[in-house]
Formats: structure tokens, sequence, C-alpha cells
């Protein structure tokens, strides 16, 4: 007997069918929402149910902003007005984790941080910008630091209680666990407390984003001569919409980019979210 017939007939190797590729349901869903609202927008402007005044067409928004990227706009291009929204957002964010991470810690690890700390933090987070915004230039001016400040008080609140429930979500027995081979409370802060955290802390980033691009147009309301909410401003005093809706879409564009970039670094740094 041959080893063919003792191993059996040859089997063809042939290649896994791959399965087929199936659509994103939610991106497929986000762009069928925006074209089903850009469609009804361009209906309205055309079959004039909406003065041009109050909405103009999808088409002169673009022209506005192709006008604004171009010739300029409020005294500067559109990529300058972007350039000084984004600056004094960044700054913000930037100075807003630099003391808001630090505060949340020793509110979740401190019962005198705590008691000092959380009733100005519950005191601030209701306020609205337009509240403060009179006493802050009172106190800083019309500079540059006054608008950041701004943005960074209506950013503070979220980084702040997103870090003192994400330090009190660590686990008990990996700080047991520290506890026992050794480690200071620095240490078990820094090495178990803080990555533990690591997922509500960007989560209460980008919420405080949010309320950042939320607050700018407010910043931007006294004595500034670039930015998007002074292009906006400046638009609305003389009706005109299209620019308006112009800056609006752009804010919205930027916002949009700065919360994809955080979900790749989340995903980057904290793979684990969402899995078992």
């Amino acid at each position: 007997m041959t080893d063919s017939a003792i191993d059996g007939p040859a089997m063809p190797l042939s290649p896994k069918p791959r399965p087929p590729r199936s659509i994103p349901v939610g991106p497929a869903l986000a762009l069928a929402t925006m074209a089903a609202v850009l469609l009804v927008w361009s209906i309205a402007s055309a079959r004039g149910w909406v003065s041009p005044v109050f909405l103009p067409s999808p088409l002169r928004v673009a022209q506005a902003i192709h006008r604004a990227a171009t010739e300029g706009y409020a005294n500067a291009l559109l990529w300058q007005h972007v350039a000084a929204s984004l600056w004094r957002v960044l700054a913000a964010l930037v100075a807003t984790m630099a003391v808001g991470i630090p505060v949340g810690v020793l509110i979740a690890t401190s019962r005198v941080g705590r008691g000092i700390l959380d009733p100005l933090v519950e005191f601030v987070r209701p306020l609205p910008p337009l509240a403060y915004l009179p006493l802050i230039i009172i106190w800083c001016g019309i500079g540059e630091p006054s608008k950041i400040l701004v943005i960074g008080i209506a950013m503070l609140a979220p980084i702040v209680i997103s870090t003192a429930a994400g330090l009190r979500a660590a686990g008990e027995s990996q700080i047991r666990a520290a506890r026992a081979f050794g480690a200071t409370r620095w240490q078990v802060v820094r090495y178990v407390l803080l990555p533990a955290a690591l997922p509500s802390i960007l989560t209460g980033i980008r919420i405080a984003l949010g309320a950042g691009w939320t607050t700018l147009v407010a910043a931007e309301l006294v004595a500034a001569t670039r930015g998007l909410g002074y292009m906006i401003q400046f638009a609305a005093q003389f009706l005109v919409t299209d620019m308006v809706i112009a800056g609006i879409l752009v804010i919205s564009a930027l916002a949009t980019i700065s919360e994809i970039g955080l979900r790749l670094i989340e995903r980057r740094f904290v793979p684990w979210i969402g899995k078992n």
C-alpha cells in the first residue's frame, strides 16, 4: 500500500474565505444625518420657507467661508481667527489641567483638601461664564489673560470632579498590595491611583474641552481683535448671517477634530476601556 493511500486523497489548499466587510453603522448614520440636515436646509432656502436674512443657503455659507479664508473678514483671515481661538482654548486647557488634576487628587485623598477645595469647586461649577466675565475683566484687564482665565474657569470643574471620582473608584486590593510592598502614600497615588483614574480623567478633559469651546464666544466678547467668537459677533452686528453660520460651523469642526484627537489618545493610552 502506498503512502498516498494511507494518507488518503490529497486535499487542495485554498485560502479561507474572508468575511464580507460590513460598513460601520455609527459613521454611516452620522453621515446620513448630516446629509439629511443639509438637504432640508437646502430645500428650505431654495423654496423661501425662511428669509435669507435668517437662514442663508448652504452655498452662501460655503462662499462666506471661502471669502473669509481668501480675502479675510473682521480685520483678519480665517486661519488667523482660528489660530487665535485655538491658542486661547488650548492654553486654558493646559493651565486648567495643571491646576485641576492636583486639586482632584487632594479632594479624593485628603479630608482637609476635600473640606477646603470641594466647596470652592461646587461654587464655581454652576456659574455661567457671562456672570463672572465682568469681574475677571476688572481683576485682569482686557488682555489675553482674562480671556484664557474665563475659558479655564469653565473647564475647571469637569476635570476636578472626574479626577476625584476616578481616584475614589480605584481598586482597594491594588492599594493594599502596594502598601504591603512598602509603598508610600505618594507612590500609591502616582503608581496606583492615577493610572486607575486615567480613563475618568480623559473623560473629564473631553467634557472640559467642550465647555471651553462653548465659552470661547463669551471670552472673545471684550476687546478681542481676532478669534472665531469675535468674527461671529462682528458679523452679527451687521446681520451678516452667512458669516455667523460660517463661524459656528468652523467652531463645530474644530471641536469635532479635538474630540476625535482625544478619543485617539484614549485608545492609545487606555485601550482597555469598554472591554472585559
